[in-house]
């Protein structure tokens, strides 16, 4: 699945790119674009957005994993997520999700998630 993931991922900044002519990469700037995109999407995937929701979850989990380090990893639940060093899942696919259906205004934002990261890992490491 994880090549899977980067395929999808690799498709999305592709598509972005021949459709919108924005240039996307790993990074930071890039989750922040893709958050104001799912914004724009809301509304006319709001019945189905499950196609959105893998591709634009697998270039989260790539900016990630590209950024802060981790592995796809298949959680017990079933759902995947990005596992890192200190045990702990960030799952990008159910945030995209919750953006999808909940919006910025409920709370729910990719980006915010994407910045939170590296403030948990960091926490993590000062418990050790």
């Amino acid at each position: 699945m994880e090549a899977e993931f980067k395929r999808l991922a690799e498709f999305f900044i592709a598509t972005m790119r021949a459709n919108v002519g924005v240039e996307l990469g790993y990074d930071e700037s890039s989750v922040e674009w893709a958050d104001g995109f799912v914004e724009r999407q809301r509304e006319r995937f709001r019945d189905d957005a499950t196609g959105l929701v893998n591709v634009v979850g697998s270039f989260l989990g790539e900016c990630v994993i590209a950024n802060f380090g981790g592995r796809w990893s298949e959680h017990e639940t079933g759902g995947w997520g990005v596992l890192f060093d200190a045990g702990t899942t960030a799952f990008p696919f159910a945030k995209v999700s919750k953006q999808f259906a909940n919006g910025r205004e409920g709370g729910d934002s990719i980006h915010s998630f994407y910045t939170t990261i590296p403030v948990i890992l960091r926490s993590l490491d000062d418990v050790d």
